[in-house]
């Protein structure tokens, strides 16, 4: 079956989700871009003519395109600001949808978005792409397997500087509610462990380029007593980390680490006398043909995966609004200077 689809928000990251459909025979097959919304109607003509989308439908309003092209999929690209309209539009309308992160502008939108979506009787997923990334795969499976015991502590370390231009560099929050939210998904991902509180201090450094919020130090209590650090900033020059942070995982017998690229390494107490008995390696298992991911394409083929079959995506919105709740309680802490309870 070939599935219609709008898509809503035509700036630089749709073209990802183009160039992601396109990636993969079994979707480009599946899914016929039938319609483009924009605000700037030049945009989404623009969007149109470089992907050769010419019997695309071209519009400002989306529910006028949504009615014209009868669509099954939206899309959802927009920012966030406007994510929840959009959402309950397509939803309204006997949509499916894919959203952009983050799922919604607040934590009251989310759940409304959750209630919307199960009353429609359609599937509303995030696009938590980084968890379809096979190095976090591999350390999910490596901490299943109970190599270094039961786990005590994630550390996670983030700093790049990226120059993006555009709304990013005007947003509050910029690096925690645009970036940090991936990471703070991953956490829970390989955890399995539940979101409990947290404490973040946010800063915009001298020399940031960013209207506010671009550096983060947030320290979450997990459920089971594990407690999940991170440090980050959007405006470190230099010496960067990988996009996916740099991971130490700490277990009650011994310790993982992932560079965020492609050096894993592992290992547990070693045997030595005195003070410190040293460390004995432990193999990281390669990564299994499931763990093969292609990241943006990975989550919009389970997207189409759960249309198909009815089971809920990895990424619906049940399950994302717990990393929300990470990142909207990390800038409550940080404005109040108070730990949050997340347990709610």
């Amino acid at each position: 079956m070939t599935y219609n689809v709008v898509l809503c928000g035509c700036g630089a990251m749709a073209k990802g989700w183009l160039r992601a459909v396109r990636s993969m025979p079994d979707l480009s097959s599946a899914l016929q871009i039938v319609g483009l919304v924009d605000l700037d109607r030049g945009t989404a003509q623009a969007l149109a003519d470089e992907f050769e989308l010419g019997s695309a439908t071209i519009g400002t309003d989306l529910r006028e395109v949504l009615e014209q092209t009868k669509a099954d999929v939206v899309f959802d690209v927009v920012i966030p600001a406007a994510r929840h309209s959009v959402v309950r539009t397509a939803l309204a309308h006997g949509c499916h949808v894919l959203s952009e992160k983050p799922m919604a502008n607040s934590m009251e939108e989310a759940a409304d978005l959750i209630r919307a979506a199960r009353e429609a009787g359609k599937i509303h997923s995030v696009v938590q792409n980084r968890r379809f990334i096979s190095g976090v795969r591999r350390m999910r499976r490596f901490v299943e397997s109970g190599a270094i015991g039961d786990i005590t502590a994630i550390h996670c370390d983030f700093f790049i500087g990226p120059h993006f231009g555009g709304f990013r560099e005007r947003m509050d929050n910029v690096l925690l509610l645009d970036m940090a939210i991936h990471t703070f998904d991953a956490a829970r991902f390989v955890s399995g462990k539940t979101p409990l509180s947290v404490y973040c201090l946010e800063t915009n450094p001298k020399g940031s380029w960013y209207a506010h919020g671009a550096s983060a130090n947030a320290t979450f209590r997990l459920s089971d007593d594990v407690v999940f650090t991170y440090r980050g900033s959007w405006c470190a020059e230099g010496e960067r980390t990988s996009w996916e942070s740099v991971w130490r995982i700490v277990g009650t017998a011994g310790m993982l680490t992932w560079d965020g690229e492609d050096t894993f390494r592992a290992s547990v107490a070693g045997a030595q006398d005195g003070l410190l008995r040293g460390a004995t390696p432990v193999e990281v298992p390669p990564p299994t043909r499931e763990e093969d991911t292609h990241g943006h394409a990975s989550v919009i083929a389970d997207f189409l995966t759960a249309i198909r079959t009815g089971h809920a995506p990895e990424t619906a919105g049940e399950d994302n609004i717990r990393s929300l709740a990470m990142v909207f309680g990390a800038i409550e802490s940080a404005r109040s200077g108070r730990t949050v309870d997340l347990a709610a």
